[in-house]
């Protein structure tokens, strides 16, 4: 008998398994479709001898010493300060937009006041910001949202910007001074020796089992539990009762180059007439000393893993659906970016994994069901209620 199913061997499965194997005795299944965990974090070696990052680039970055402490449990740090720069008329200028951005961009020298005085100049007046295009025009314009943020935005979202939500430019600041770091966040590290090696030594505990390969549907009836932690689709988790709940997916396409770097930063974007967004020098950000380096191009697509819920309010009240079937269980608990179809970083995933497990570990009674062995799939939605057992919060903000 397991203690707790946790189905995703990503950041929340994760922190959930230590910590409930760790600091209450738990004994705990954690189990994942892919053949290795980590989630979207995990990095490898390549055929080079280069470590890079499977889905793409994952650069940590917390305003939380809480989440930063407790992940250096598993880990030493690398200090890395990740920067990025976009390909615009001709030339690699900073991404956020600052002061060198504007002097490079227009052959200008203005100061720090006067470039405030040039965002303004060119801002639009919107009463009311209600989408990604309303972010960016009434900070900076016309001009500078159609030269780095319109075709991005359309090519990573298969949409325009006027369509999405305002959170999703909202995303990416606009600075007057010189600082070029792509985050501004108090603690920005790398995991030394790679994420993988962060989660295998996190979930290197003797009440924690790991599953690969399995899609946990196939063994939810031969593995008797008292609770599960969710960690995927919730759409897929109700069997789309209420239909898809849709995404945006990447396609990576890997090169090794014969140099020790490809380009002057570690990733540089491309807004405009290229099909892919982005590429990133993996040696950036692991620091690896190697006579090569691997690149690799991002191209968004419809179809494959789901990586970016879709901001849309048809899609939210689709999702508040599933929410409140979710509600209704009082022994499976919904975290993490696919579970509560929101746009986290890996720190806030971090942040939500901890707070759900504060909260279990406050419960004081047994679970209202137990599911043995043979157990019907189709109870999922019809478990009995328990006295006194709290049900989960879904959706816990990150921090």
């Amino acid at each position: 008998m397991f203690d707790y199913l946790i189905v995703g061997a990503g950041f929340a499965g994760s922190v959930l398994a230590e910590r409930l194997a760790s600091k209450a005795g738990k004994k705990v299944l954690i189990i994942d479709k892919r053949s290795h965990i980590g989630g979207n974090a995990y990095d490898y070696y390549d055929k080079a001898g280069i470590l890079i990052h499977k889905y793409g680039p994952h650069i940590f970055h917390t305003n939380s010493k809480e989440v930063f402490d407790y992940l250096g449990q598993f880990t030493e740090w690398r200090p890395y300060e990740h920067r990025v720069l976009a390909s615009v008329d001709g030339q690699l200028v900073p991404i956020p937009i600052n002061l060198t951005t504007i002097n490079k961009l227009y052959g200008l020298n203005l100061s720090s006041e006067q470039v405030e005085g040039f965002f303004e100049s060119r801002a639009e007046k919107i009463d009311r910001v209600k989408t990604s295009e309303d972010v960016v025009v009434s900070k900076v314009g016309r001009e500078l949202y159609e030269k780095f943020f319109r075709g991005y935005t359309k090519k990573q979202w298969d949409l325009d910007p006027s369509e999405l939500d305002a959170s999703v430019t909202a995303r990416v600041p606009t600075r007057v001074n010189k600082d070029d770091r792509y985050f501004t966040d108090t603690y920005q590290a790398m995991p030394l020796h790679g994420y993988t090696k962060m989660f295998e030594s996190m979930l290197n505990h003797p009440n924690i089992k790991v599953m690969l390969q399995t899609d946990y549907k196939e063994i939810v009836d031969s593995i008797p539990f008292k609770y599960m932690i969710y960690t995927g689709p919730i759409d897929s988790y109700f069997d789309y009762c209420y239909g898809k709940l849709p995404y945006r997916s990447l396609e990576f396409k890997f090169e090794t180059v014969e140099s020790e770097s490809f380009q002057p930063t570690g990733t540089v974007n491309y807004p405009n007439e290229q099909p892919y967004t982005r590429i990133t020098d993996f040696k950036y950000l692991t620091g690896q000393k190697h006579s090569k380096t691997t690149i690799v191009y991002e191209y968004p697509q419809a179809e494959g893993d789901p990586y970016y819920p879709i901001p849309r309010p048809e899609n939210a009240e689709i999702y508040r659906k599933y929410q409140q079937l979710a509600a209704q269980m009082d022994n499976t608990f919904f975290v993490g970016r696919l579970a509560t179809y929101k746009y986290y970083n890996m720190d806030q995933v971090v942040a939500q994994a901890l707070t759900l497990f504060k909260k279990l570990t406050t419960k004081t009674t047994e679970p209202a069901y137990v599911h043995t062995a043979g157990a019907a799939t189709n109870q999922k939605v019809a478990l009995l209620k328990p006295n006194g057992v709290s049900k989960p919060s879904n959706g816990i903000n990150g921090i």
